[in-house]
């Protein structure tokens, strides 16, 4: 079984750009939690933002990335994506968006028109997930995936169901390629029901409660915005949802390589750093080429 580490209740909310009012749940900065391959995670929890809005759509501005991939899983609201390399497009609830920086990126996210002009409730997670020293300076590509290319695993008894982003459940895949073995499990499992997962036990796991309240291993209650982290080794865990309950549930194999981080860029060394810094200023990521 792997045993909790930790569990850590959210922080303060604060705003990137305009429109996304997140929690930061970790950072490359936090070296002591094993969350490798994962580099970081904000949790946009459920808020209301008003319509009307026809233009100064709400979003963060054009900006770099190198080094790492993004991942935005969308549960309410819609976003809009334009990056240099003509990747783009609108994810709504269910949808994920995948963005591999790669050599680097310029991108830009905003709320899409017609949930600036209509309103309603936004909720997002993104990730950056880690890419190998070997594949830093990969070309970057865009993952769009929609909710009905997402494949769900029922569980038996009326337990609930999983939803495979990347990785494999149960001998399901899901449909996003990574560039080290992950997996990303969106979950719902209803009140009273218990689910026993298997993991790699070289894998790192982190799981983050969604909503509901969950018992973890028959002993550690996690709530709703609370992020566990689990020890090193075992091979399985198993979870208990006192009442209905949704979860983000991540495993990664390690990579085990120097984590150099300055803002948009995550590297090996300092001096990749410096450099990632040079070509955005020589304009070597390209500009915006798909308006949205």
């Amino acid at each position: 079984m792997k045993k909790v580490a930790n569990i850590y209740t959210a922080p303060q909310k604060h705003w990137v750009g305009n429109g996304f009012h997140v929690q930061s749940m970790f950072t490359y900065n936090d070296r002591d939690k094993n969350l490798d391959p994962f580099l970081m995670m904000d949790y946009n929890p459920p808020r209301y933002f008003d319509g009307g809005r026809k233009s100064d759509f709400r979003g963060v501005e054009e900006h770099p990335h190198r080094g790492f991939e993004t991942v935005t899983i969308a549960y309410q609201g819609e976003v809009a994506h334009a990056d240099s390399h003509g990747g783009g497009g609108i994810i709504g609830a269910g949808d994920v968006q995948w963005m591999t920086a790669g050599s680097g990126i310029m991108h830009e996210e905003f709320h899409s028109e017609r949930f600036s002009q209509e309103g309603g409730m936004f909720e997002m997670v993104q990730l950056w997930v880690n890419l190998p020293k070997a594949y830093k300076m990969t070309t970057p590509k865009y993952q769009s995936i929609k909710s009905t290319d997402i494949p769900v695993v029922n569980f038996a008894n009326n337990v609930g169901t999983a939803r495979v982003i990347a990785g494999n459940l149960e001998n399901v895949s899901g449909p996003a390629s990574s560039f080290s073995p992950i997996n990303m499990w969106d979950v719902v499992l209803n009140e009273g029901k218990s689910v026993h997962f298997d993991i790699p036990e070289s894998h790192n796991l982190i799981i983050l409660v969604l909503d509901g309240t969950v018992m973890v291993n028959r002993d550690k209650i996690v709530r709703r915005g609370e992020l566990v982290t689990f020890e090193n080794g075992g091979k399985y865990i198993e979870l208990e949802a006192n009442n209905n309950s949704k979860l983000l549930v991540l495993t990664g194999e390690p990579l085990n390589e120097p984590v150099v981080g300055y803002g948009p860029f995550v590297m090996n060394s300092r001096e990749e750093i410096v450099q990632a810094i040079s070509d955005v200023q020589s304009g070597k990521f390209g500009q915006i080429t798909k308006n949205i």
